[in-house]
């Protein structure tokens, strides 16, 4: 069996190396885009399973990343989450309209994002 593919967005290093140490503890594969700008182009040359997408990114922020993800008839069908620290409630609602699938809000709840990722990869 495969392992599913999940690219981050994501400029803070040190979320990163979190999120990636739980991810592969749970089987998942991980890789990283460090701005806007390239998780686009890692999204349409790697085509991960899956996307977990700050929102607030150098180059292109993720609300503009995610619109191009979901634009692209190649891309448009990865589920894209929203992994943030923008909480209010129109935030959200603007992250759902650029097309993310869903949304995390940060500091991170371990066990809401196994399972939020986990039902996006429905596994």
């Amino acid at each position: 069996m495969t392992k599913c593919r999940i690219l981050f967005v994501e400029d803070d290093m040190d979320t990163y190396e979190l999120v990636q140490f739980l991810m592969e503890r749970n089987g998942y594969e991980m890789f990283l885009a460090a701005n806007g700008r390239d998780g686009v182009s890692a999204a349409i040359k790697q085509k991960p399973d899956l996307i977990l997408m700050d929102l607030s990114l150098p180059e292109m922020d993720g609300w503009s990343a995610a619109k191009k993800i979901k634009s692209n008839p190649g891309t448009k069908d990865i589920p894209i989450i929203a992994l943030t620290a923008h909480a209010l409630v129109n935030d959200r609602k603007r992250a759902l309209d650029a097309g993310c699938d869903d949304y995390i809000v940060k500091p991170i709840d371990v066990d809401e994002l196994i399972r939020i990722v986990s039902q996006a990869l429905k596994h």
